[in-house]
């Protein structure tokens, strides 16, 4: 887009003067509209040439607008997964380009993975409980050293993961994504190895997309393959895991867990997800850390930069046709 262009919208989710590095409007001819996803539209939505959905707003805000954006060119997210946004795709006109959020969530996703495996391996929540009665809880807890370990979903929030695991002397560290490869660390699996892969692991990862594909992969013929003790981390998304299956395993004392993301979600009070043994629950916050925002910001500003140049954008995902 150039200045001879027609003015164009640009939907911010938040007030463009709090973002540095903006395009100048008036040369690169846009106009800033802030929409954080309430009630009110900020503008005519035929308008908005560049979508910036409001962040963890959920898929009926996402969406909302998007059957009406009919000069719509750029669908941008602030997180990973596309999964909230790509119900209302068929809606939109062929050609736009839809982004991710590729850069923003690796480093605080893969904390938190790393965050729950320690905890859930080294009885910290039972040390919180135990602070709160009073109660001192000696005893001999699981370590992460001499683990072996199972990323399924090994994209860059995977390999963040890994990175942050290479201090840890894990025995093994073995990688699963949609299709073999290899990388600098070693070979990368494809799912159809999980058969295999499952039963060698004592910590196994869920950081994969939601996708047709990896909709419920952890069920309950998953879950039998990992070996008894096992723990399973979902940094993913909720509908990755079959609930009834990993409740049917936890309750029964064979496996735990550490969720960052629950199906459903947000967890309704009486959920027996809640109180079930060995379950380690954290509120969807992967990316919700002080490293998002500036990132954030940083990722906006690069791409309306590359926008209004008529550059090709970054971590584009897929284009309607």
């Amino acid at each position: 887009m150039t200045a001879a262009d027609a003015t164009a919208d640009v939907w911010l989710p938040v007030p463009a003067d709090g973002i540095e590095g903006l395009p100048d409007p008036s040369a690169a001819g846009l106009a800033y509209r802030f929409w954080d996803g309430g009630p009110d539209l900020p503008a005519d939505p035929a308008r908005c040439a560049f979508y910036v959905v409001p962040y963890m707003k959920g898929t009926e805000v996402a969406v909302r607008p998007l059957a009406a954006m009919t000069s719509l060119r750029v669908v941008q997210t602030l997180t990973a997964g596309v999964d909230h946004v790509t119900p209302g795709l068929p809606d939109v006109p062929p050609g736009v380009v839809l982004c991710n959020a590729r850069g923003v969530h690796e480093a605080s996703t893969a904390e938190l993975a790393l965050a729950l495996v320690l905890a859930s391996l080294r009885g910290i929540p039972g040390f919180v409980r135990g602070q709160d009665r009073e109660e001192w809880r000696d005893g001999f807890y699981p370590a992460l050293a001499d683990k072996s370990v199972l990323i399924v979903g090994y994209g860059a929030i995977g390999a963040a993961v890994e990175d942050r695991l290479a201090p840890f002397e894990c025995a093994r560290v073995a990688r699963v994504a949609r299709s073999a490869r290899t990388t600098a660390r070693g070979p990368v699996h494809a799912l159809t190895d999980l058969r295999d892969l499952l039963p060698e692991a004592d910590v196994v990862i869920l950081s994969t997309p939601l996708t047709e594909e990896t909709r419920g992969l952890a069920d309950a013929r998953f879950l039998s393959r990992m070996r008894d003790g096992a723990l399973l981390v979902n940094v993913a998304r909720g509908p990755v895991v079959d609930t009834g299956a990993l409740l049917a395993e936890v309750e029964g004392g064979r496996l735990t867990a550490a969720l960052d993301v629950t199906d459903p979600e947000p967890l309704p009070a009486g959920h027996p997800l809640w109180h079930a043994p060995g379950v380690l629950i954290s509120p969807h916050v992967g990316g919700s850390t002080s490293a998002f925002t500036p990132r954030a910001k940083r990722l906006v500003a690069d791409q309306l930069t590359r926008f209004a140049a008529g550059e090709p954008l970054c971590n584009v995902v897929l284009t309607t046709g």
